[in-house]
């Protein structure tokens, strides 16, 4: 394999049809983790497994899935704005609950603030993504209505905490020239690299 401080465009794919050409591969790592595919990869290739914002193969960046999986694909990490009143901290705060392993793995205290979220179509929680094109950014919009009726307790916290309504404030948002300028770092370089999967026993193996 060549030099990852020295890849090229045609020296990566060439890596890449070289790895394909392997057929079956025993997967390296923890099979249950959803990285396991980039990670034999990365092993595959030389490449030292970092969680860093910087593309993962010198200039390139390289993006793993399982074929035919439902699971949606990480394009980059980027925290909200407003970041100088530490948004991430608030929503956290303020509008989180009860992780699901506080009091075993985490203090009892813990708390979570993870949603997948749509444009749109609020989750049961109340949140959704809206464009803002007027101000040129991508928004979290809250709306309590639609919380779900299981969530009975987390929306009485809200209300006695005065939290039903946003505060303007604190909006969390990503402004659209962030996303382009973050996108053009993270994906003008990118390999997107599926692969079938498959079990004999306890052991998990991946095709390209």
């Amino acid at each position: 394999m060549p030099d990852t401080t020295r890849f090229t465009k045609p020296a990566i794919i060439a890596a890449l049809r070289d790895i394909r050409s392997l057929g079956w591969i025993r997967n390296r790592r923890n099979v249950h983790n959803d990285g396991a595919i980039g990670n034999t990869l990365e092993d595959l290739l030389g490449i030292e497994e970092n969680n860093l914002p910087l593309p993962n193969a010198a200039e390139w960046e390289l993006k793993t899935q399982r074929r035919n999986t439902t699971a949606l694909l990480t394009l980059f990490h980027l925290e909200p704005s407003p970041r100088a009143l530490h948004i991430a901290e608030y929503l956290l705060s303020h509008y989180g609950w009860r992780h699901k392993n506080a009091g075993t793995r985490y203090p009892d205290d813990e708390r979570s603030f993870r949603q997948t979220l749509s444009y749109l179509n609020p989750t049961v929680r109340g949140f959704f993504v809206d464009i803002d094109e007027a101000d040129r950014r991508v928004v979290v919009r809250f709306d309590p209505s639609s919380i779900g009726d299981e969530l009975s307790g987390w929306k009485k916290n809200l209300a006695d905490n005065g939290m039903m309504n946003y505060d303007e404030d604190y909006v969390p948002y990503w402004g659209f020239d962030d996303l382009y300028h973050k996108a053009g770092v993270k994906l003008g370089n990118c390999f997107y690299v599926s692969a079938d999967v498959k079990e004999e026993g306890r052991t998990n193996y991946g095709h390209e």
